[in-house]
């Protein structure tokens, strides 16, 4: 079969790396109707899904599960070789670490390439090889292709195909974001195989997303460029938020909101707080500052957008070690980077609990979903309270770190009883609506409230001369 002749389309798909992501993709592909093979070198990951079981703790997932279980499409193993064995194309979603200089590594992606490469030498009929896995431009070209070539035995082209295919997903929203995708970025050589992967989307996004193509290395710009601007957004309202803090009146709410209305900028990201965090964002500044270095190329937007970010840490802690009596106590509320899931990488709550224990404060904190992740990275150096009323009891300052609406409802009535002085630093200004009693002082971050010295300052500064 030829280039460009009619073939029929892709039913067997198989899935190598069963985490976070790879998990929620094995499940909505053979919720779709597709048969799915998911591998992985986790046994306890490979036997919870292979038993219909949730592996990580994502929202839908389990719906998912239950039904591509109910109608047979989705299996197991333990081996590569049989997962490549009974599909007509692999998706690899696999680790690719952070190295020391800010790139990424393929080490895990190379080699799962050159296992399913193996693999493909018994295997006749055409196959995909679809990259999922997040790689720096020229990666699929020279680090990947020559790898799966050698080990298949035969170069691609006519019935062997490599796609790099990323994925824009958020941890606690995967399934949704997988099934409603802003668009589907296809990075190919072979247009056969990009008709393919396309043609699977098709069948698997609920609201009929634009499938970009382009070559492997457009895409790989592609990918790395899009969040990283959307961490320059981030970054700009948090900028805007520290500036409107030191002008009575101004609320960082309302500026982005008008922002937002220009179509040029869109409101999605655009709302000052605590700033980036969790396992994507953040690395993907830095690689994308650092591929440029090594390009000899100046990367200063994502480097500003980094800086920036980690600033708002320090911002907070002096916000609260300003307001905090002597021996006094501080309560953190959210450690995860976002609510809805346990992750704490580059969390900013997780960051100021330990910040402030390190000043030797006398920290307790309390998350809903992230206690255990947590407490592998602050042991005892803080307190473990079992519910956001215990971390208030005995608070003086209260730091509520995480942008979530359930989280104020549940605090309201706690604020609303409060007779001891509180404090309350309001990172996310979750608590707008909320009706404080005097003993309740709000902090929100990014609005500007009266305040002498700095009203004097702007006195001075646009007194007539």
């Amino acid at each position: 079969m030829r280039t460009g002749d009619a073939h029929p389309p892709i039913e067997r798909l198989s899935v190598v790396g069963l985490g976070k992501l790879g998990a929620c993709m094995a499940a909505c592909f053979a919720a779709k109707g597709f048969r799915v093979t998911g591998v992985d070198v986790d046994p306890a990951l490979v036997g919870a899904l292979g038993a219909g079981r949730a592996p990580v703790p994502e929202p839908g997932l389990q719906t998912l599960l239950d039904r591509a279980h109910a109608a047979g499409r989705l299996r197991t193993v333990h081996a590569d070789a049989a997962a490549v064995a009974d599909s007509d194309a692999t998706f690899v979603i696999v680790p690719s670490p952070t190295l020391a200089d800010g790139r990424f590594s393929l080490e895990h992606v190379r080699a799962a390439v050159r296992t399913i490469g193996a693999a493909l030498r018994a295997k006749r009929g055409r196959h995909v090889v679809v990259v999922t896995s997040t790689v720096l431009p020229g990666s699929v070209e020279f680090g990947l292709l020559p790898v799966l070539e050698e080990a298949a035995g035969r170069p691609c082209g006519d019935d062997l195909a490599l796609v790099y295919n990323p994925e824009f997903i958020a941890l606690g929203s995967v399934v949704h974001d997988f099934l409603h995708p802003d668009l589907v970025l296809v990075g190919e050589r072979e247009r056969w195989a990009g008709d393919a992967i396309a043609a699977v989307y098709a069948r698997v996004c609920e609201n009929a997303p634009e499938v970009v193509r382009m070559s492997w290395a457009s895409a790989e710009v592609a990918k790395i460029a899009l969040n990283s601007f959307v961490t320059t957004k981030i970054s700009f309202a948090n900028m805007l938020a520290e500036l409107c803090e030191e002008l009575p009146g101004a609320d960082v709410d309302d500026v982005c909101r008008a922002l937002g209305r220009d179509t040029r900028i869109g409101p999605r990201c655009l709302r000052g707080g605590l700033g980036y965090g969790g396992p994507c964002f953040p690395r993907d500044s830095v690689a994308l500052a650092s591929f440029a270095r090594i390009l000899g190329r100046p990367a200063p937007i994502p480097q500003a957008a980094d800086a920036v970010n980690d600033g708002v840490v320090a911002r907070v802690v002096a916000q609260v070690v300003r307001r905090l009596p002597r021996d006094g106590r501080v309560a953190v509320l959210g450690l995860a980077y976002k609510p809805g899931t346990p992750i704490v990488e580059r969390a900013h709550g997780l960051a100021i609990a330990r910040a402030l224990a390190d000043r030797r404060a006398d920290v307790v904190v309390w998350d809903c979903m992230a206690q255990d992740a947590a407490r592998a990275v602050l042991g005892d150096a803080v307190e473990w309270a079992a519910s956001p009323a215990e971390a208030l009891r005995d608070a003086d300052v209260a730091v509520v770190a995480a942008a979530d609406a359930r989280l104020a409802d549940a605090l309201g009535p706690l604020l609303a009883a409060r007779t001891r002085p509180l404090v309350v630093v309001d990172c996310w200004r979750v608590l707008a609506r909320a009706a404080l009693p005097r003993a309740v002082t709000r902090v929100a971050l990014g609005v500007g409230v009266a305040a002498e010295a700095r009203a004097a300052r702007l006195r001075a500064m646009w007194a007539a001369p």
